[in-house]
């Protein structure tokens, strides 16, 4: 491909929103443009890295056993009406109605299209297990896009189900795409942590992310120095230390309380750390009901530990005039009085004489005891793990933070109980619901992440195996000799198989030489008048700084050989 023909040149600006590297170095290489926020032209050389991409994720699945097809983009609303996820995830589910008034939403992912699919066949025992996957076109109403590809509304995915008649069957699948997902990313030079995490909107009771650790990312995790045990932030498992165990209970007592509403407030008032005081939040759910949510004072609420204590509810917190209603204030809210149910983190065990709002402005009561002095309807994990802390078997863990590249998830039958007719017919002749899981990778965002970890202060970095040509071939000086034998040698290249990118331009050597890192392509092969001396090319590898003059008769033969 002759770069003067190329679709989608390089360039040195960018605007000040973007932020992450990723977006920048895709934007001056001519890999993408936005169209409108959190929707993406993959330009020609983003598409070729995108295709790679895809090509590695369909040879492992298809490894692995899994049968590649494709739904419909547009899913009969009526379908994620069955399962009720029109309203657990409205809040992003894009919708349209077409001109016979028919309801579709436009799919953000495919649970329910797969059921409805395999529920149309008569299948036994026999049949199973299998794995259908599909790349298709996702849409997601994000409140917020961002960070390039990394956040989009748009996306193209690899999603896959598969389908059992047990647990006991399940595991195997699940460790199989487990396994698998870890060659996908290995091939694509990404090493991944594995971490446990949520199931979110997607159902079920288990799921593992696939991270890269990059500055980047969003998802925050922990994970033990023997990296026995990782986990997300929102899922993670730590142990609460006994503070002050030995201190004798003290008598309660309500006093005037000259300070703001903050946890801070407190620690600048009494002197004493966080830890010695009680959070008390609360909570809205979908139908209305208010929740107090009651942990020691230097933790924070982890809203989907809660979310879960409470059966699942959608929450949001209380509003001052809700909080005023209850009859409190905001800053001094406290469990010992209202009338409303009560989760409390299980570091209320953990600390003696406790200070705590008095449901009136600028009132405290201190030497509050957990069990002696209040209690709570529902005694749970609903703390965020804090920095240093401890794994439930007292081992250290380390903060992490990074991308999520794909989740596996165990489903059940969470989907197939909710779906009328999702049975097949088991060996002793009953009918039963399919035992599920799913797996997706996010094509662009695994994209967006190898130049994340793949970059230098010139440009991308691209690894062999995804990168969109195997050399980028740069003619320097006006001279009829080298454009000749850079068009002969461009021709020879392409006519046996190996992808070329030839910088054809009349441009400066400099200008040419740092397109070629910005773009970083692996090989780098200049024809100047000082090679041509000896009949030679300049050999960069653009992980080096090394460069070395191979002759033009032996080139394709070092190619071949720095490809297998």
């Amino acid at each position: 491909m002759k770069y003067s023909k190329l679709f989608g040149k390089t360039v040195k600006e960018v605007s000040g929103d973007v932020k992450l590297v990723s977006h920048r170095l895709l934007y001056q290489g001519g890999f993408v443009r936005e169209s409108v926020a959190g929707r993406y032209y993959f330009l020609p050389l983003g598409i070729r890295v995108n295709d790679k991409i895809v090509k590695i994720v369909e040879e492992e699945m298809d490894k692995a056993g899994a049968q590649k097809m494709i739904t419909p983009v547009l899913h009969p609303i009526e379908l994620w009406e069955e399962t009720n996820r029109t309203n657990s995830v409205g809040f992003e589910l894009m919708s349209l109605t077409d001109q016979r008034g028919a309801r579709f939403a436009l799919g953000g992912t495919a649970e329910e299209m797969m059921v409805d699919l395999v529920r149309k066949f008569n299948i036994s025992y026999k049949d199973l297990p299998f794995n259908i996957y599909q790349f298709s076109q996702k849409f997601r109403d994000e409140l917020r896009a961002r960070g390039g590809l990394l956040r989009v509304r748009e996306f193209l995915m690899k999603d896959a189900y598969s389908f059992h008649s047990d647990e006991k069957d399940f595991k195997k699948e699940y460790k199989n795409m487990g396994d698998t997902y870890t060659r996908i990313f290995e091939r694509m030079g990404l090493k991944t942590v594995v971490i446990e995490s949520d199931n979110g909107y997607i159902g079920g009771d288990y799921c593992h992310e696939f991270v890269v650790e990059s500055d980047a990312g969003e998802s925050r995790f922990l994970m033990t120095d023997d990296k026995s045990y990782a986990a997300h932030e929102e899922v993670a498992v730590f142990k609460r230390e006994m503070m002050n165990e030995k201190e004798e209970m003290l008598p309660m007592e309500v006093k005037d309380a000259p300070r703001g509403p903050t946890i801070a407030d407190g620690v600048k008032l009494y002197g004493q750390p966080a830890w010695k005081q009680i959070k008390s939040i609360v909570y809205v759910t979908g139908s209305g009901e208010k929740v107090m949510a009651v942990m020691r004072g230097d933790l924070e609420i982890n809203e989907v530990k809660l979310k879960h204590s409470l059966g699942g509810a959608e929450i949001r917190q209380a509003t001052e005039e809700e909080i005023k209603e209850l009859g409190s204030v905001v800053g001094f809210v406290s469990p010992l009085k209202l009338k409303i149910k009560k989760i409390g983190d299980i570091s209320l065990k953990t600390v003696r004489n406790f200070s705590t709002g008095a449901d009136e402005y600028r009132k405290d009561t201190l030497n509050v005891n957990y069990e002696r002095d209040f209690t709570v309807d529902k005694l749970a994990d609903i703390a965020l793990p804090p920095a240093d802390c401890l794994s439930s078997e007292g081992k250290k863990m380390v903060d992490g933070k990074g991308i999520e590249v794909g989740n596996i998830f165990q489903l059940g039958t969470h989907y197939t109980t909710r779906m009328k007719g999702a049975l097949f017919t088991d060996q002793d002749g009953r009918e039963k619901p399919y035992y599920m899981g799913c797996y997706g990778i996010g094509i662009g965002r695994t994209l967006a992440t190898v130049v994340e970890v793949f970059n230098d202060e010139k440009g991308i970095i691209w690894p062999k195996s995804i990168a969109p040509y195997q050399v980028h071939l740069v003619s320097l000086g006006s001279d009829e000799k080298i454009r000749k034998t850079a068009d002969k040698l461009h021709d020879k290249l392409e006519k046996a198989g190996i992808e070329v990118l030839y910088d054809d331009r009349d441009r400066q050597a400099g200008e040419k030489l740092a397109d070629a890192d910005l773009i970083g392509i692996p090989v780098r092969l200049v024809i100047s008048k000082r090679t041509l001396e000896s009949d030679s090319v300049e050999w960069k590898e653009r992980n080096r700084k090394e460069t070395e003059n191979v002759k033009l008769t032996e080139i394709q033969k070092k190619i071949k050989v720095y490809y297998s």
